[in-house]
């Protein structure tokens, strides 16, 4: 099975971080990821369609938020948090103490 492409640290731009926070399921993710340290695509989906989803995470993996590995059929993802970090200090935290208390109580 192919390996995910995943930019670079040093390529990661600020337009792309927000682009991929703009939308509130890739957002959603995002607050889901950064309270857990991997979840699998199929726990992510809830009851959305699996092609529209692929698309968030594409989006979300291209922008440099999320990093995606395969092992067998199972998709791991997880937030790029040191990354994001070390590129822009401070943008996550700020984003992840955002997290309605609705979406920390479990909506994905």
């Amino acid at each position: 099975m192919p390996e995910y492409d995943h930019p670079a640290t040093e390529s990661l731009t600020l337009l792309g971080v927000l682009r991929g926070l703009a939308d509130p399921i890739r957002l959603e993710i995002v607050f889901h990821l950064g309270s857990v340290p991997e979840a699998t695509c199929a726990s992510l989906l809830g009851s959305r369609p699996r092609s529209s989803m692929s698309h968030h995470f594409q989006v979300l993996r291209e922008s440099g938020l999320l990093r995606t590995r395969i092992q067998g059929v199972q998709h791991f993802n997880s937030l790029r948090r040191a990354d994001l970090d070390f590129r822009f200090p401070g943008l996550m935290d700020a984003v992840l103490a955002a997290r309605p208390h609705e979406a920390s109580a479990g909506t994905l």
